[in-house]
């Protein structure tokens, strides 16, 4: 996606070689025509897959997420990081370990919003390790529902999150691929 890597390389910053800060357009402040883009290549790579859902992880897999499921016109669910007085019962409960802050939550999504007919595209906006993607895929085969993909904003390539992601038999389809962080240079596959 021609329109993401400009914003990556104009407004990304690279705090680390293991670390690519989008803040300024995707994960704090949020540019509304980029996530346009970016739900509207999503539904075209997912287009005639039969999407029932579209699950992503709060709060930075919102906006790509909700996009998308705008785009295919089906309900977006995300799955909560921290516990809701409001759901407590009836819960699909997976532990995540977050790459960025270090820290492992246990993300929560209600029964009442997956079953087993539903065909569930997977949306996050980074791709590190796969600890996210796994653990929504783990939500969706709880309730019995199939996952059709995963679509990723920005897959850190050097890391091994799609590979595993692949070799689990996941379909895992990255908008902007990068390749290193090395010298505090971005380099896309």
């Amino acid at each position: 996606m021609k329109l993401l890597k400009e914003k990556v390389m104009t407004e990304g910053i690279v705090l680390s070689d293991q670390v690519l800060k989008v803040d300024s357009f995707l994960n704090h402040q949020m540019d509304p025509v980029l996530m346009r883009e970016v739900g509207a290549e999503f539904a075209r790579l997912y287009a005639g897959e039969k999407i029932t859902k579209v699950l992503t992880i709060e709060s930075s897999g919102i906006a790509p997420a909700i996009m998308t499921a705008l785009e295919l016109d089906v309900p977006m669910i995300f799955a909560r990081k921290h516990k809701s007085l409001t759901l407590r019962d009836d819960i699909l409960v997976e532990k995540v370990y977050s790459f960025t802050k270090r820290e492992t939550n246990e993300i929560t999504v209600s029964k009442k919003f997956l079953n087993k007919d539903d065909r569930v595209l997977i949306i996050d906006d980074f791709l590190a390790n796969g600890e996210a993607a796994f653990g929504l895929a783990r939500v969706v085969e709880q309730a019995g529902a199939s996952v059709v993909g995963i679509g990723i904003v920005i897959e850190k390539s050097f890391q091994p999150g799609a590979r595993l992601l692949e070799e689990a038999g996941y379909r895992v389809d990255s908008l902007v691929r990068i390749a290193s962080l090395d010298n505090g240079t971005v380099t896309f596959v």
